[in-house]
């Protein structure tokens, strides 16, 4: 029986060689990776899903994070992206500092995102809910490998020590960096989880010492009730920490904050409490509606004009509420 079919298949092949051919092309040419990202839109999501809070309080509403689905670029989604509605093509170098940048150093900058927008969101959710919150640790990272400096950090690495001296945090850095005599240094980085040691050019502007990269940090609070994040792996960048602080000090406090309403929302909370634009703002208020969301946080200036025209020229039915801030976002929902 497996000859009769072994035979029955060479003679298909024989026959069909030329059309065989021409799907295994067609599908290489479909498939064929280009640097585009494709924003097709997307949804929302409940944030509780993501962030509990130890004995946290519930609501009858619920806070969710309004997301955008961003494809990898083929050559068969960019054709597809002409013709289809909603759909936009973002090309890879918009993300990009410098033109040597490859994918996973986007991704990484990404997923870093993520956790500077969660630490961010723990402080100013425990600190306006006055409950405890002390900082413990802070790491420092490479984000940027900036072309016109010659040293061998990468994107990626974890900053432990200046020439042999423990640093906890990013002034620190700075401030072996300044001491340091002469334009070498030993810079010692966590690199896929061991200790490297490297030898580094200081370069000099405006009168301070660099090493020509670009640091981003990290902190990590103790903090009492604990809080837990689930994001999923796919799931990074800064844009779901106005929701991310929302939902901390609402399970943190009595009272519901969202007043019984499905709330959805997008916006950075950074370092100082403000909330920072996004991009794509509009996909995600398309994401709202379809998600059935009766209130829209976003925030205010050119991200909340965008939505407003949007809301206009396609009589969406939603509550767009504009936000500086993360303490106006609070005032905002217990208005409403």
């Amino acid at each position: 029986m497996f000859k009769k079919f072994y035979e029955a298949l060479k003679e298909f092949i024989r026959k069909e060689y030329k059309f065989i051919l021409f799907l295994v092309i067609f599908a290489i040419i479909c498939t064929w990776p280009i640097d585009y990202y494709i924003v097709i839109g997307g949804g929302i999501s409940d944030i509780s899903d993501r962030v509990v809070v130890e004995d946290g309080y519930s609501s009858k509403g619920s806070f969710n994070l309004s997301y955008v689905t961003e494809l990898k670029g083929t050559t068969l989604s960019y054709l597809f992206s002409y013709v289809m509605p909603h759909w936009k093509r973002v090309s890879m170098n918009d993300y990009k500092y410098t033109t040597e940048e490859d994918y996973q150093d986007i991704e990484f900058r990404s997923s870093l995102d993520l956790l500077t927008s969660n630490s961010n969101a723990i402080y100013y959710a425990y600190q306006l809910a006055g409950k405890p919150c002390k900082i413990i640790k802070t790491d420092v990272y490479v984000i940027v490998k900036f072309a016109d400096y010659n040293n061998p950090l990468e994107v990626g690495d974890k900053l432990l020590k200046i020439n042999n001296q423990s640093c906890s945090n990013l002034e620190e850095f700075q401030k072996e960096i300044s001491k340091v005599e002469g334009n070498e240094v030993s810079v010692t980085v966590l690199r896929d989880n061991k200790e490297v040691i490297l030898d580094c050019k200081l370069y000099e502007e405006e009168n301070r010492k660099i090493l020509g990269v670009a640091l981003q940090s990290v902190s990590t609070y103790e903090v009492d009730p604990d809080v837990k994040f689930q994001f999923e792996k796919n799931e990074s960048g800064p844009s779901a920490g106005m929701i991310t602080t929302l939902s901390i000090y609402d399970q943190l406090t009595k009272g519901d904050l969202t007043k019984g309403k499905l709330i959805a929302g997008t916006g950075t909370i950074e370092a100082d409490g403000s909330i920072g634009q996004i991009g794509e703002v509009q996909y995600k208020l398309l994401g709202a509606i379809d998600g059935g969301a009766e209130v829209f946080l976003v925030p205010a200036g050119e991200n909340y004009q965008d939505c407003k025209k949007l809301k206009k020229e396609e009589n969406l039915d939603i509550q767009l509420i504009p936000v500086k801030n993360i303490k106006d976002a609070i005032e905002s929902l217990n208005n409403l």
